[in-house]
């Protein structure tokens, strides 16, 4: 079937065409990163082009922003609403170290997860949406939804929902960098593709004292030591094994001298958990196991227990889609079957809202070496770029 027969074909034409540019924005947007809810010159970059492009991007309070693209939802019985397709913005604080030409120019800060060729993917397919609905092709509604503060807790996916993102939306699509799938590849599942995720600090305090005299103290770090050993085995005694439970502590600040027993400590970590019965629950098992393990130690215990976010939870039939999608852009062996993850992402919470899925963007070289995301020096085979938003604008088309 020609393209002039065959949407789809014609948004594979209309993006293949855009792959320069696109590829140039992205290496724009990597090497000027932002970190959370500060992507001010990024939201302006991405709201430029979309303007350009003959269309009205609304600006959220802050940073980020949404479009619309193609005919509004006409409200008639039967008909449906906006099919709308997510990126994230921000960066993390990091060094780059990629060794790139278009290597980060902001000292301590780096797009190491992928939110710039996310960024791209979203814009790509909007633009080709667009190029398709000026011809008197595209019969569904799409929103743009180009997100801040993913990588912060609470998530910018929040804010976005309260500006009304969302309204009038019936479903949402996004992807995410996988460098240890090949380009060329798309992964996909149904139900729990990423886990909970919060933040958890743990602070002891007491009136300290001398090393040599530890009995008329309470011992903070001694008391540390138990709570980094003790507490997340008893959440694996305390919570189903089934649901993945994971305590694993990042930081712990105790202490300057080896003669002093500091009046202070604190440990902080991620809990994640992969079955959302078990999240909703973890708080408080966290809380007691904590409460339960420094009881002999004579010191006061604050646990501060930030929730993160749910996992994201695909829906059956919006992954179908973005299979179809993904065999008529990929071919087949495209499509394949990818696990569920202990990462966190803020895009479940959309998925609480509307029916969504999120598809793992295979962005590793074949035979290449393998990277992994939030390191620094993570490389994306740039090739990712343009079948990504074929995969993006091809779902939309799917019933």
């Amino acid at each position: 079937m020609s393209s002039a027969a065959d949407p789809g074909a014609r948004l594979d034409e209309l993006v293949e065409a855009l792959v320069p540019e696109l590829v140039e924005f992205r290496r724009d947007v990597h090497a000027h990163p932002e970190l959370g809810r500060e992507e001010v010159r990024t939201t302006a970059a991405v709201a430029d082009r979309l303007r350009r492009a003959g269309l009205s991007p609304r600006l959220l309070e802050g940073t980020g922003l949404v479009c619309d693209v193609g005919p509004e939802p006409t409200g008639a019985a039967g008909s449906t609403g906006r099919v709308a397709l997510r990126a994230d913005l921000d960066a993390l604080p990091l060094e780059d170290s990629c060794g790139l030409p278009f290597a980060s120019v902001v000292p301590g800060v780096a797009h190491a997860c992928g939110h710039d060729v996310h960024t791209t993917v979203v814009l790509g397919a909007g633009l080709a949406l667009a190029a398709l609905h000026d011809e008197g092709r595209l019969d569904v509604g799409v929103r743009l939804v180009f997100q801040p503060a993913e990588e912060i807790m609470p998530g910018g996916a929040h804010d976005v929902v309260a500006q009304g993102a969302l309204d009038g939306v019936d479903r949402i699509a996004a992807v995410h960098c996988e460098p240890k799938l090949d380009v060329g590849q798309v992964g996909t599942r149904i139900g729990p593709i990423t886990s909970a995720s919060d933040s958890v600090t743990v602070t002891l305090s007491s009136a300290g004292g001398h090393t040599s005299r530890p009995h008329l103290t309470g011992d903070v770090v001694y008391a540390l030591g138990q709570v980094i050993t003790q507490v997340p085995a008893v959440l694996g005694r305390r919570l189903d094994p089934r649901s993945g439970v994971n305590l694993t502590w990042g930081a712990v600040h105790a202490g300057n001298v080896s003669n002093a027993i500091p009046s202070t400590g604190t440990v902080s970590g991620t809990l994640r958990c992969l079955d959302v019965r078990a999240w909703e629950r973890a708080g408080q098992v966290l809380h007691d196991a904590v409460g339960q393990v420094v009881a002999p130690y004579d010191v006061d215990v604050t646990v501060r227990h930030a929730r993160g976010v749910p996992p994201v939870d695909n829906d059956a039939a919006v992954t179908a889609a973005l299979e179809a999608a993904g065999a008529a852009v990929l071919g087949p062996g495209g499509v394949v079957l990818t696990e569920q993850s202990l990462g966190g992402e803020d895009f479940a919470w959309y998925l609480t809202k509307v029916p969504g899925a999120m598809a793992r963007l295979g962005t590793g070289t074949p035979g290449g070496r393998r990277y992994d995301i939030h390191q620094g020096d993570l490389v994306v085979d740039e090739r990712a770029i343009g079948l990504g938003a074929r995969l993006l604008a091809r779902f939309v088309l799917e019933p």
